[in-house]
């Protein structure tokens, strides 16, 4: 997938130019003082996380969730 572009007109600019130019240099490179082993690893249970949440959850408390998600997102407001 490619990297979003930026919305601010200048540095916009600066990608296109970039990448016409093949400036191999792109928003959110990888930060070098991470192991990437650790960032594998933190990865690949973000991925696991929700359907694994999901498994455990009753379906009346998947559905109560839901339920207060759909409300929140229609009421215009945030509710905790």
């Amino acid at each position: 997938m490619a990297p979003k572009r930026p919305r601010d007109v200048n540095a916009l600019a600066k990608s296109i130019v970039g990448e016409a130019v093949g400036d191999l240099q792109t928003r959110g490179t990888q930060n070098p003082d991470k192991d990437p082993a650790a960032v594998e690893l933190g990865r690949r249970g973000g991925l696991k996380g929700g359907r694994a949440r999901a498994a455990k959850l009753s379906a009346a408390r998947r559905s109560a969730i839901a339920r207060k998600a759909a409300q929140t997102r229609w009421s215009g407001g945030k509710k905790v």
